[in-house]
């Protein structure tokens, strides 16, 4: 019988999972898992796709129940639950969906948002000045503001304009944001998130994860955006096996630790194996037990029994294909130009590919990234220029569409029309169903029809396919979505050691850092910056030239004439420029304690105390820092 208990206890403890299980038909999600959240701690969980993280998640926010064990929330928080799959009314307007609390405050930003909307599109008809004033008057009495200017950030960083558009007039990806927007929006202390990058660009996801890693909240997410969960959280939990295993410290520290516990278990299992066989060879040769030491021998050869049942993960082996020879001439763009009717895509653009390149593709959606690469594929054919592909080129091109066949066919006969076999860089073969097995299709699925595989299996076979064809070009739009960690990380791999070249559009930053050499930026109107350093690089250089070109137009700013008493009310007084100083002083010490803090979580020694307060601090650091900087940026203007 599953029991949501609601009790006062140690003020830290916001969450306690205590001995759930959970079975979905006769497969076993987990078993006995037991685990907390404390104030503060922002957490990850991970795990292969089907493995139960949703199911979990949803156990905890009360919309499933588990077969046995409970769940204990404390009783004065609010809690906030992000699904995969949204739970709006469809008759709604989008208005109405994002603010469905029966509170004050929410109803008097409800109408203050609708009279400002109703302005905005044109239908002052319907805002009589009383009505705008009253509307006002009450946000001002609650004290609202903040709570006003919290919500305007986030539709306009999710882009929500139409607020009394009706929620089935919205795509799916709009729902997402719209879903997202109205989790983000509520007064939250402990926030419970299933995928919450899933349909964001990048600049939605950095902005998201710079509100989430500085928000005074508790935290439990699902993700499998690498860079997103190295800078939110602080500690990961990973689902394997149906066992729960808690990794105090960041992503990297994550990935070693992992290692060595496969490594253990599998030095554990061997050793485990070999006694099997000693007392197997004892059973069959010894006559049955008369007396109860050998009694008690059998039943620890049944106790072992059950132990070389249990599943034991294994640590992925290297992967390496050999790739098709490639020529000395690879791929020459020369003065490409193309535009749709109302906006210029590319415009004389030329660049020529060398052997081995791996070049990264970003920018914001609509700016043409996917047809460049249909471009390049002959599936679109340019205003001018002219692209030029190698003699022994041969193109792997995964796309987002996806795949069409005709008829149903099992997993493992679409591959074998393909490929049989691949061919390893050693120069061993292995086969077709090998490879899947690889790549997360195990033997059983492999016989399962195409038809019946999810949306994201299809993308993964469709990847894989691309893959297996050997060729000594890659083209990849998005290939990441929809992929588990683990997927990510073999493919990671397999493309880390991919002996051509490739060219990538992905929103998956960690992914781009590991791999590319240089990057093209498609910046709007037509214009491709070639940059050169992996992603992280690019953004800490386009942060930088932002910066220096405030600065310029900042000191280019035209000087207003004032009577001549008005300089001394300008400049700063004897305790500002001591505050000032003061500031400086401030800001390097808070930045120094931000990166030591950082560095502790990601080496993952301490106690689950020191976890708790060091992520305690975090959160209060970063809008310390927001708020000195923003009064040295006050202090430095009048100083100048």
């Amino acid at each position: 019988m599953y029991l949501c208990t609601l009790l006062k206890f140690d003020p830290m403890n916001y969450l306690t999972v205590n001995n759930v299980s959970k079975s979905v038909g006769e497969k076993q999600l987990f078993h006995d898992i037991t685990f907390g959240l404390e104030k503060g701690q922002k957490s990850a969980l991970i795990a292969r796709n089907g493995t139960g993280k949703s199911t979990l998640l949803n156990i905890i926010a009360g919309r499933d129940v588990p077969d046995s064990g409970n769940v204990v929330v404390r009783n004065d928080i609010v809690v906030s639950y992000l699904p995969q799959m949204d739970n709006f009314n469809e008759e709604d307007s989008v208005l109405n969906a994002l603010f469905d609390e029966d509170t004050p405050i929410v109803k008097a930003v409800k109408e203050y948002e609708t009279c400002v909307s109703l302005l905005e599109q044109g239908h002052a008809d319907q805002v009589p000045q009383s009505r705008m004033d009253q509307a006002i008057l009450e946000v001002d009495r609650l004290n609202a503001w903040d709570y006003e200017s919290k919500i305007k950030e986030i539709l306009s960083k999710f882009g929500i304009h139409d607020i009394f558009k009706n929620i089935d007039e919205l795509s799916g990806g709009q729902r997402k944001k719209a879903a997202l927007a109205k989790t983000l929006i509520a007064d939250t202390d402990l926030l419970i998130l299933d995928e919450p990058t899933n349909h964001l660009d990048v600049e939605m996801i950095e902005w998201l994860e710079n509100y989430l890693s500085t928000a005074n909240i508790t935290l439990l997410m699902v993700t499998h955006d690498r860079a997103f969960l190295d800078k939110v959280c602080s500690d990961i939990f990973e689902l394997s096996n149906g066992n729960l295993y808690h990794y105090r410290g960041k992503y990297d520290y994550f990935v070693e630790k992992k290692a060595e516990r496969l490594a253990n278990e599998a030095a554990e299992h061997e050793r485990l194996r070999n006694l099997y066989r000693r007392e197997l060879e004892w059973v069959h040769t010894s006559p049955q037990a008369r007396t109860s030491k050998a009694r008690a021998r059998i039943n620890n050869f049944e106790r072992l029994q059950e132990q070389m049942d249990r599943k034991v993960e294994a640590a992925p082996e290297a992967f390496k294909v050999q790739s098709e020879r490639i020529g000395h001439k690879i791929l020459e763009i020369s003065h490409l130009d193309f535009s749709y009717p109302d906006q210029t895509i590319i415009k004389d653009f030329s660049y020529i590919f060398k052997r081995g390149e791996k070049c990264g593709i970003v920018g914001k959606n609509g700016t043409g990234k996917s047809t460049f690469l249909k471009m390049i594929m002959g599936e679109i054919k340019p205003d001018g220029g002219k692209i030029t592909p190698g003699l022994t080129i041969q193109f792997g091109y995964f796309s987002q569409n996806g795949m069409t066949y005709t008829g149903n066919k099992i997993v493992l006969e679409l591959v074998k029309e393909h490929a049989e076999v691949i061919r390893m860089d050693n120069g061993n073969y292995i086969s077709a169903s090998q490879f899947l097995n690889h790549f997360g299709f195990p033997f059983s699925q492999q016989y399962t029809y195409y038809d019946d595989l999810s949306g994201g299996e299809k993308r993964k076979l469709h990847l894989l396919i691309t893959l297996l064809k050997n060729p000594n070009f890659l083209i990849l739009d998005e290939p990441t979505n929809d992929f588990d960690i683990d997927t990510l990380n073999l493919l990671e791999d397999f493309l880390t050691n991919f002996g051509g070249c490739m060219i990538i559009v992905s929103h998956d930053r960690w992914l781009m850092n590991k791999l590319v050499d240089h990057i093209f930026v498609f910046e709007g109107d037509g214009k491709i910056k070639d940059y050169y350093g992996n992603y992280t690089e690019y953004r800490q250089a386009k942060d930088k030239e932002l910066k220096i070109q405030k600065l310029v137009e900042k000191a280019n700013r035209p000087v207003e004439e004032k009577p001549m008493r008005e300089p001394s009310k300008n400049k700063l007084t004897f305790k500002e420029k001591k505050e000032l100083e003061l500031l400086e002083t401030e800001i390097e010490q808070l930045e120094k304690e931000k990166a030591e803090i950082e560095a502790k979580m990601s080496a993952g020694e301490g106690s689950p105390e020191e976890f708790a307060e060091w992520g305690k601090r975090y959160a209060e650091i970063g809008p310390l820092l927001d708020e000195k900087s923003n009064r040295w940026l006050e202090l430095s203007e009048k100083n100048i």
